[in-house]
Formats: C-alpha cells, sequence, structure tokens
C-alpha cells in the first residue's frame, strides 16, 4: 500500500495533512526561510540550497527570495538561472531542463484540488508533474498551472497563464497562454 507521500508523487489523489508530508513541508520552509538572508555569492548558499534541493548543480543558480513546498520534487539542470521571487509547490515532480531562464516572480504549480467543492473542503487533493524544455525562457510573472510541459527552445511571454503543453520552438503569450509564433524554422 502506498504512503501519502508516495500517491502525492504518483498523480494520485492524497491527503496533504499526513504526517510525512508536513515534515517535507516544515524541512522545505526552514530551508527557504534561511534561504532569504543569503544572496548566490553567501558562502552558505551553496550548502542551503543543495539540502533543500537534492543534486543542484553548481552551474545553476535560484535568487533569493524563494519558496517551495518540498524541495525535494524539484530537479534542476545545468546552467539554469531562476530569478528573485519564483515560487515552485513541487507535490509532483518540477523538472527544468539545462539553460533554461526563469524570471522573476514565476510559479510552477502542481497542486490541483478538487473540482466538487465538497471535496475541495477536505485535505484531499492530486499533484501534476510540470517539464520546462531546455533553453527555455519564462519572461516575469509566468505561471505554469498543474500537469504542463513546455518544450524545448520555448518563449514564454511575461505575465502569460499556461494551462496547455506548449510545444518544442514557439513562443507563446496571454492568459491562456497560446502559441504566437513558431521559433528557429
Amino acid at each position: 500500500m502506498k504512503t501519502e507521500f508516495e500517491k502525492m508523487r504518483s498523480e494520485e489523489l492524497y491527503n496533504f495533512s499526513d504526517k510525512e508530508i508536513n515534515t517535507s513541508l516544515r524541512h522545505a520552509k526552514d530551508l527557504c526561510t534561511r534561504l532569504q538572508t543569503l544572496t548566490l555569492s553567501s558562502p552558505e548558499y551553496r550548502d542551503v540550497i543543495e539540502k533543500l534541493i537534492p543534486n543542484f548543480p553548481k552551474s545553476s543558480g535560484i535568487c533569493p527570495p524563494f519558496h517551495c513546498d518540498h524541495g525535494s520534487g524539484i530537479r534542476i539542470g545545468e546552467r539554469s538561472f531562476l530569478n528573485y521571487n519564483c515560487v515552485i509547490l513541487d507535490g509532483a515532480c518540477v523538472t527544468i531542463g539545462n539553460d533554461v531562464k526563469i524570471g522573476p516572480s514565476c510559479q510552477l504549480l502542481t497542486p490541483q484540488h478538487p473540482i466538487n467543492y465538497k471535496e475541495r473542503r477536505g485535505t484531499c487533493e492530486t499533484s501534476f508533474p510540470i517539464t520546462i524544455g531546455d533553453d527555455t525562457w519564462l519572461g516575469g510573472g509566468v505561471v505554469v498551472c498543474p500537469g504542463v510541459r513546455i518544450g524545448k527552445r520555448c518563449i514564454i511571454a511575461a505575465g502569460s497563464v499556461v494551462i496547455h503543453d506548449i510545444p518544442d520552438d514557439c513562443m507563446a503569450a496571454g492568459n491562456p497562454a497560446v502559441v504566437k509564433k513558431h521559433l528557429n524554422e
């Protein structure tokens, strides 16, 4: 039988009031709080970010302030950069490719609350993974919703809300974001 944490990572309905999930949340909140007092050049930065996000590449960076739910569900590729004030809710895994640029105040949100309002009153939800392909740029204030895959070499315009997958080599904009043009043709 799966634990609630395993269900969370497996796109199944899970109870977010579970003890194991809450221990993980507290661990991440403590590390995010410590991170807020640091800069990319602070001597302690690497130690804190690597405790928060396992296998965080030395060639990548996240400018504090930064907030996440668990940290353990975040995979970041080489030479990727997240600017100030980004939020990653990583109930499901969030995979960010190599050479990705994420502008300030972006939000990558994997949790999905129940549609039925009576079910939403409880402590259950599902989470769906987010993937951002190599060489992609998210402008400031982009929101990426649960289950979205953004392809390689894409540009997502500032302020866009991405609710559907975006294919490789596309520029998308708007709320909801739609492909405005194909790139690299």
